[in-house]
C-alpha cells in the first residue's frame, strides 16, 4: 500500500494504533515478550502497519512472512518461511525439540512430531536469538497461514513472557474460529472523515468535483486502499461529476475489479507473467522463470512491465501490492489458462526438493481424473503425515480422491482424507467426506474405517454417548478383517463407555462388554488382552467375577515387559482406571506416573492432559497434595493451549475440595457443569458430585454432603468416583445419626472390597463399616482400617481413619484415646494440607477439653506464584532450566526468569538450597497450625 503519512510521519489517522505497536516492541526490548493480533477488512491499513513496525523496531532484528492463500494446505510452509533465518541456531535445542523440527520441516526422516513439542521448540529458538537482539516477527495475511503453522505461532504468542520477542499478526475479517483469534487483539477501521479527505486530496489533488468526491469517501467507508483505487475506475465523465452507474458490489470486489482492469491493459504475455507469480504461492524468482520460460515468455520484460503497473514487486522474493491483486490476476483467468500455468509451475519445480508443491501443481494441472497425479498426492500426503502435517495430509488425500477414476479406489481415498481430517480436528468437512464415501462402493474393511472415523468424531466433538455406537459397529466389523485394530476399537469403545457411564444411550457398558467377550480369544493372550476381557468381564458377570482376571493382568502388566511408547500410550490409560477400580493402589501409582512419562518422551499433547489427570488423583488418594496441585496447574496450562475447560478445571476439582476452597470448589463444579462436551460424560457429573460431597464432609456440612453423596453414588456401574462417593455417603449419614441410609453403599463396598482382596481394599471395606456399626461392635473395624490402610499407601484415608476414630473415641467419652487419636489425625491432615478435614479435627480435639491447636490461619497467597512454586520443586529435584521449560511448556529464558524472583523470596543463592528453603518453609506452615494456644 502507497505511504499514506501524516506531518509528522507517522501514518494519516494511526497515531493510537502506531503507539500501542511501539510500545509492544519497547516492551520486547525491555525484556518483556508480547504479541498483537492486528486485524480489518482487507485494505483498511494493516500491512501499512506491518511496514510501520519494520521501520521503526531500531535495534531489534525484524522477520517478516506473508501467508499465501495457495499455500494453506502445505504444513509448516509459513513457520518453516519464519524460522529459516534461525535453523543455523538447531543445535542450541535440546534433542527432542531438535528432532521435533527438523521432522516437521523435513529436514530428517523420523516420526510425526507433536504440535505442542515444535512450538516448544520455536518459543526457544525465538528466545535463543532473542538473548543477543530483540526479535520482532511480523505475519501478514495471518489468514493464509497453513493450520499447523498458526496453532503453532499461537502457542508461541501465548508462551511469551521474559524473552525479548514480539510477534504481530494482521489478519483479515472475519477472524472467528482462526488458531489466532485468542491473542491480544486490535481492530483497524476506517479512517476518519477528515483523514479521508487528507488522503485523497494528497494523492489526487483538485480532480474530483465535491459530488464526486463525497462519493468516493461514501463508498470507501475510510477504508485507505479504496480510497486510492477507487479513482483509478473512474472515466472522465464521472470525475467531471456527471452520474455513472453505481457500483453493486462489495468494497473488496470493487477493489479487485480495479485491479482487473489495470491488469486487462498490460499485454498478454505481462498477464500470463502475472497469472503464474499469482499460482506459484512460494514468490521464487527461480522458479517463476523457470515456469515462464516453459510457457514462452521472456522474463526481464514481462516483469518490467508488471513491476511499472505498482501491481508486483520482483527481488528476491515475488511479493504483490496486495492480496487483492493475486486473486484479481488468478480468479479471472480461465480454467485452460490456470492449467497451463500450474503444470509449467510443476516442470519447474524441484521434485527431490519440493516434492510436496509439484504434486499439488500437478493436481491442479490435469482437466479430469488422472490416477498417476492421484497416487502422487497420495503419496503427498504420506511425506506430509510423516511430518506431523495431519491437515496437509488431509488437504492431498481429498484432492487425491477427487482425481481418481476408479470409483473403489475413490471411495478409500475418501475415507481416508475423512480419518485425516478427523485428526485434524476439522471435523465438519470430515463429515461431509464420510457422506461423500457412502456414495462409492466400499469394501468391508474401508466401511469399518468409516464407522470408526465417524464414531471418533462424535465422541470428540459430541459426547462419548454419542460416538459409541459407531465405535462399536467399526469394531465387529473390524473382527475379521483386522483383530489387533479391532481390539483397539474395543478399547477404545470401553473407554467411552465408562466416560458416558450414567448418560450412555442404547449402547452402553453391557453391549460393549458383551462384544468384547463374543471375540474369538486371540492366540497371543496377551496382557492387555486380557486387561479388556477383564473388565468385560465385570461388567457382563460382575464384579466378583472379572476382578480376579483383571488384578492378573495389572501384575502382568508391571511385571513383564515394558509396553511400547505407542501401545503404552493407547492402553495405559484404561489400566489406570483398572487399578483404581480394582483397589491396586501400585499398579495405579506405576502406570500413572508411567504414562506421563510416555507423553511427554512422545510429545503426545493429545494425551498428556488425561496423563496428568490419572497421576493427579492418585497423589491426591495418596495424601500428596502439593504433587497433585503441581499436576493441576500443568493440566490448567494444557487446557488453556488446547482450549480444553475441561482440563483446565478439573485439577481443581479434585484437589480444592480437600482443601476446603468452597469458592475454587464451586467455580470447577459449574465449569464442568457448563461445559457443552461434558454435558453427556457421566464421569464428569459424578465427579462433580463427589467433589461436592468431600468438601461438604471436611466443612462438617453434613446434610449438603449426604445430598451430593447420593447423587453421586447412583450410578454404581459407573465405578470410579462413583464408589468412593458411597463412602462420602455413609461418612454423612453417620455423623447425622442415619447410618441406615448407608447401609446399602455400605454393603456395596464391603462386595467389591472382598473380591479385590487388597490391603486398600479391605481397609476400606472396615473403614465404612465401622462408620455404621452398633457401638459395642465398631472398634475392631475402626483398628482394622488403620492396620490395613497404611501399608496400601493411601495417606488421605488413613489420616481420615484416624479423624472419624478419634470422633467415636470421643463420642464414647474414651477422652484420653480420643485426644491421642484426634492429635495424630490433627498433624497428618495438617501435614498433607487438608485443611477443611484438619479443622474438623481441631474441633473436635477441642470439644475432648483438651488445649487444642489454634485454628489454621486463612489460607492467603504464597510469597510464591503457582507457577514460581512448580519451578521451585522441580529445580529442587535437579531438573535443568531446558527440561523444566519442557515439563512446563514455557522457555529456558523464562525458567531462568522465574527462578531469579524464586532466589531473592526464598533468600536462597543456588539451586542447591532451594530444596532445603521449601521444606523450611511447608514446615513453618505446618507448626503454625499445629501451635498451641
Amino acid at each position: 500500500m502507497e505511504r499514506t503519512t501524516g506531518a509528522h510521519g507517522g501514518l494519516l489517522g494511526r497515531r493510537r494504533e502506531c503507539t500501542a505497536l511501539d510500545e509492544l516492541v519497547t516492551s520486547a526490548k525491555g525484556g518483556h515478550g508480547a504479541a498483537l493480533l492486528v486485524h480489518g477488512d482487507a485494505g483498511i491499513g494493516k500491512t501499512a502497519l506491518l511496514d510501520h513496525v519494520q521501520e521503526h523496531a531500531s535495534g531489534c532484528r525484524v522477520m517478516r512472512i506473508s501467508g499465501v492463500e495457495a499455500e494453506v494446505e502445505l504444513a509448516f510452509g509459513g513457520l518453516h518461511q519464519l524460522c529459516a533465518p534461525l535453523l543455523r541456531n538447531l543445535d542450541r535445542l535440546a534433542e527432542p525439540q531438535r528432532s521435533a523440527l527438523e521432522t516437521a520441516f523435513g529436514m530428517s526422516a523420523g516420526d510425526p512430531p507433536d504440535r505442542f513439542l515444535v512450538g516448544l521448540a520455536v518459543l526457544n529458538l525465538l528466545a535463543d536469538a532473542a538473548a543477543t537482539q530483540p526479535v520482532v516477527c511480523l505475519v501478514d495475511d495471518g489468514q493464509w497461514l497453513d493450520q499447523v503453522s498458526a496453532q503453532t505461532l499461537a502457542f508461541v504468542a501465548r508462551r511469551l513472557l521474559a524473552e525479548r520477542v514480539a510477534l504481530v499478526f494482521a489478519l483479515r475479517e472475519p477472524i472467528a474460529g482462526h488458531p489466532l483469534q485468542g491473542l491480544p487483539r486490535m481492530l483497524v477501521e476506517g479512517l476518519g472523515d477528515p483523514d479521508a479527505r487528507a488522503l485523497l486530496a494528497r494523492t489526487s489533488p483538485g480532480r474530483f468535483d465535491d459530488r464526486v468526491l463525497d462519493r468516493i469517501l461514501a463508498e470507501a467507508r475510510g477504508n485507505p486502499l479504496a480510497l486510492l483505487e477507487l479513482p483509478r475506475g473512474l472515466t472522465a465523465t464521472e470525475e467531471a461529476g456527471e452520474p455513472g452507474t453505481p457500483q453493486a458490489l462489495p468494497l473488496a470486489h470493487q477493489i479487485e475489479r480495479g485491479f482487473l482492469d489495470r491488469i486487462e491493459e498490460l499485454t498478454p504475455a505481462t498477464q500470463q507473467f502475472l497469472l503464474t507469480a499469482a499460482a506459484e504461492p512460494a514468490g521464487d524468482p527461480a522458479v517463476l522463470r523457470r515456469a515462464v520460460a516453459l510457457l514462452g515468455i521472456e522474463f526481464e520484460p514481462a516483469a518490467a512491465e508488471a513491476e511499472a503497473t505498482g501491481l508486483v514487486l520482483v527481488r528476491s522474493m515475488v511479493r504483490f501490492r496486495h492480496p487483492l491483486v493475486r486473486s484479481a490476476a488468478y480468479g479471472t483467468a480461465s480454467p485452460t489458462r490456470r492449467q497451463q500455468v500450474h503444470h509449467a509451475l510443476a516442470e519447474a519445480t524441484d521434485p527431490d526438493h519440493d516434492p510436496e508443491r509439484r504434486a499439488w501443481h500437478l493436481a491442479s494441472a490435469v482437466p479430469e481424473a488422472d490416477e498417476a497425479v492421484a497416487a502422487g498426492l497420495e503419496q503427498a500426503a504420506e511425506r506430509a503425515r510423516a511430518r506431523g502435517g495431519i491437515a496437509a495430509a488431509a488437504a492431498f488425500l481429498d484432492r487425491a480422491a477427487q482425481l481418481t477414476p476408479d470409483p473403489a479406489r475413490r471411495g478409500s481415498r475418501t475415507v481416508a482424507a475423512a480419518q485425516a481430517k478427523t485428526q485434524a480436528g476439522a471435523f465438519d468437512q470430515a463429515v461431509e467426506l464420510l457422506d461423500l464415501a457412502r456414495f462409492a462402493p466400499l469394501g468391508e474393511y474401508d466401511a469399518a474405517q468409516a464407522d470408526l472415523a465417524r464414531g471418533r468424531i462424535l465422541f470428540a466433538s459430541q459426547s462419548a454417548s454419542s460416538g459409541l455406537p459407531l465405535l462399536l459397529s467399526a469394531a465387529r466389523r473390524l473382527e475379521p478383517l483386522d483383530p489387533a485394530l479391532a481390539t483397539e476399537t474395543y478399547r477404545d469403545a470401553m473407554y467411552a463407555a465408562l466416560t458416558a457411564g450414567q448418560m450412555a444411550g442404547e449402547v452402553g457398558l453391557p453391549e460393549v462388554a458383551a462384544a468384547v467377550l463374543g471375540m474369538p480369544e486371540p492366540l497371543t493372550h496377551r496382557r492387555v488382552d486380557r486387561l479388556l476381557r477383564g473388565i468385560a468381564l465385570v461388567v457382563a458377570e460382575g464384579y466378583a467375577a472379572g476382578v480376579p482376571l483383571v488384578q492378573q493382568a495389572l501384575t502382568q502388566l508391571g511385571q513383564g515387559p515394558t509396553l511400547g511408547a505407542d501401545e503404552g500410550v493407547g492402553w495405559l490409560p484404561l489400566a489406570c482406571r483398572a487399578a483404581h477400580d480394582a483397589w491396586d493402589f501400585g499398579s495405579w501409582t506405576t502406570f500413572s506416573t508411567t504414562l506421563v512419562e510416555l507423553a511427554r518422551e512422545l510429545g503426545a499433547l493429545a494425551v498428556l492432559p488425561s496423563a496428568l489427570l490419572l497421576r493427579l488423583s492418585a497423589r491426591v488418594y495418596a495424601g500428596d497434595l502439593v504433587t497433585a496441585e503441581s499436576l493441576a496447574a500443568q493440566a490448567a496450562t494444557l487446557g488453556e493451549i488446547t482450549g480444553s475447560s475441561f482440563f483446565a478445571h478439573y485439577g481443581a476439582l479434585v484437589v480444592a475440595p480437600w482443601r476446603g476452597q468452597e469458592t475454587e470448589t464451586q467455580r470447577a463444579i459449574d465449569a464442568v457443569a457448563q461445559d457443552v462436551q461434558l454435558r453427556d460424560d457421566g464421569k464428569a457429573i459424578t465427579a462433580s458430585e463427589w467433589s461436592a460431597a468431600v468438601l461438604f464432609n471436611g466443612l462438617g456440612r453434613h446434610e449438603e454432603a449426604l445430598a451430593a453423596a447420593r447423587r453421586g453414588a447412583a450410578h454404581p456401574a459407573e465405578m470410579g468416583l462413583s464408589t468412593w462417593s458411597m463412602l462420602e455417603l455413609a461418612e454423612a449419614a453417620a455423623r447425622l445419626g442415619r447410618p441406615e441410609e448407608a447401609s446399602a453403599a455400605v454393603a456395596d463396598l464391603r462386595s467389591r472390597a472382598e473380591a479385590g482382596r487388597t490391603d486398600w481394599a479391605a481397609g476400606t471395606a472396615a473403614y465404612v463399616t465401622a462408620l455404621v456399626s452398633e457401638p459395642d461392635a465398631a472398634e475392631p473395624y475402626y483398628r482394622e482400617a488403620l492396620e490395613r490402610l497404611a501399608p496400601a499407601q493411601v495417606g488421605m484415608q488413613v489420616a481420615r481413619a484416624h479423624l472419624v476414630y478419634g470422633e467415636w473415641l470421643r463420642r464414647q467419652e474414651r477422652t484420653p484415646e480420643a485426644r491421642r487419636m484426634l492429635g495424630r489425625a490433627h498433624h497428618l491432615l495438617t501435614q498433607i494440607g487438608a485443611t477443611a478435614f484438619a479443622e474438623r479435627a481441631r474441633r473436635e480435639l477441642a470439644a475432648t477439653g483438651a488445649a487444642a491447636p489454634r485454628p489454621a490461619p486463612p489460607r492467603v497467597p504464597d510469597a510464591l506464584t503457582t507457577q514460581e512454586a512448580q519451578i521451585a520443586r522441580l529445580a529442587a529435584d535437579g531438573l535443568k532450566n531446558a527440561e523444566i521449560g519442557a515439563e512446563l511448556f514455557i522457555s529456558s529464558h523464562t525458567v531462568d526468569w522465574h527462578l531469579r524472583k524464586v532466589f531473592a523470596k526464598l533468600g536462597v543463592r543456588s539451586r542447591r538450597q532451594i530444596g532445603a528453603a521449601l521444606a523450611a518453609r511447608d514446615q513453618g506452615g505446618r507448626d503454625q497450625g499445629e501451635r498451641h494456644s
